[in-house]
């Protein structure tokens, strides 16, 4: 393709760490030499694309960039001879929207292996309100039941609930016979959580233990937790005998201070959630599971719908835990 512009937002670092976030027009030909261009139609705003776009080193490291760790959109180009112009495919993880200019922008250009085919039972719009947050929430719960999660065992919690990766993990799990009870700070979305597959909603307080005691009463038979700190340690001296805990989050604090007496007198399973990097063929497995049996109708629910022009104060807003489901930029 000959060089040619198209729009995208573009963070920069002026002078003393102050960074300016815009759309701007930039050249195709500017983008990283890989294999497959990329014509974006939608892309999600996640956490870390909020992080990226503020000068955040630990996910960024060089600027000017564009952020967006996930996009599905149509092929135009592809020296990938299993990857063909004219594919409908998805991408989430591994560096995209990281230090590889991502989908919030109208064009990437990734390696043939960080692309999904698109499911058939998907649409690309419905491929984006799952996105990184539905697929990290599908592993999450997938991991769960590797280990014997059962809904039989009794109710399962979810942290930060009413965000994305929470919500979808809320939504999942009842989906497949779950009762979840919904772990939230925000009084006004209780009625969006019981809309999504909430069978009880409990303030984050009930999840945040200031006793001190390294064990507690049973409360829940597992969890789903996004927050980490506290929260996580909460988790797990409340958790039921052999039940799991997945971990994909650290809103609250990347630190974990709890005893070894979950693990070795009831058994709970500590399960890490690191969908940036998770292999091709399950990768590929799970979303097969999130285009069939693990669909759910509430996707409408959970999403709303943004122009590039329209995402700036959204940025903020996710930063302060103001959001509620996904937001999804209509890039076309």
């Amino acid at each position: 393709m000959k060089s040619k512009l198209f729009k995208a937002l573009v963070v920069r670092e002026k002078d003393d760490r102050v960074f300016v976030k815009e759309f701007e027009r930039k050249e195709i030909m500017d983008l990283p030499d890989n294999d497959v261009l990329i014509r974006v139609r939608y892309s999600g705003l996640n956490y870390k694309d909020a992080l990226s776009a503020t000068g955040n080193k630990g996910v960024t490291k060089h600027y000017p960039h564009t952020p967006g760790i996930d996009a599905s959109g149509v092929v135009e180009e592809s020296r990938n001879e299993l990857i063909k112009p004219g594919d409908e495919v998805l991408v989430t993880g591994y560096d995209l929207g990281m230090n590889t200019d991502g989908g919030l922008g109208e064009y990437i250009r990734v390696p043939g292996e960080w692309i999904v085919p698109k499911p058939q039972d998907l649409t690309l719009k419905e491929c984006m309100i799952y996105g990184t947050a539905g697929f990290t929430a599908s592993l999450g719960i997938h991991k769960m039941l590797q280990m014997g999660q059962d809904p039989g065992d009794g109710e399962v919690v979810v942290t930060g609930a009413s965000g994305g990766v929470g919500s979808l993990a809320v939504t999942i799990l009842n989906r497949i016979g779950f009762d979840v009870i919904a772990s939230t700070g925000k009084t006004d979305a209780h009625v969006y959580l019981e809309n999504i597959g909430a069978s009880r909603i409990i303030d984050r307080e009930a999840v945040d233990d200031q006793s001190g005691r390294p064990l507690l009463k049973c409360q829940w038979a597992g969890a789903f937790d996004t927050v980490g700190g506290n929260v996580l340690a909460t988790l797990l001296k409340a958790c039921a005998r052999h039940g799991n805990i997945a971990s994909c989050g650290n809103v609250l604090s990347y630190k974990l201070e709890t005893t070894v007496f979950p693990f070795i007198l009831n058994g709970v399973n500590l399960l890490g959630i690191d969908s940036a990097t998770c292999p091709m063929p399950l990768r590929k497995e799970l979303w097969q599971k999130l285009a069939g049996e693990w669909k759910t109708d509430k996707l409408d629910q959970i999403a709303k719908f943004v122009k590039p022009g329209e995402l700036n104060p959204y940025i903020d807003k996710i930063l302060q835990g103001k959001i509620i489901g996904r937001i999804i930029v209509e890039m076309d």
